[in-house]
């Protein structure tokens, strides 16, 4: 029963360290004058920051190009 417990925590923390993909982060993200972010998401092409002036901010995958402004309409 020791050995089926050793087995299976074993299998767990193999499997843990195979599925674990390093999640990479810009260092920094330049938001225009004066915006402050409220949240932040990402794909594996985009980022994206949701800010206090009702907008959302889409940048390239490196957080330093502005690729798209979409203006929220509360």
């Amino acid at each position: 029963m020791i050995v089926g417990l050793v087995i299976i925590v074993t299998l767990f923390v193999i499997r843990y360290r195979q599925s674990t993909n390093a999640v990479s982060f810009p260092a920094s993200i330049t938001l225009p004058d004066g915006a402050k972010a409220l949240a932040f998401t990402q794909t594996k092409d985009w980022l994206a920051v949701v800010t206090d002036a009702n907008e959302i901010l889409i940048f390239d995958r490196t957080g330093k190009i502005l690729k798209q402004r979409v203006k929220i309409n509360p």
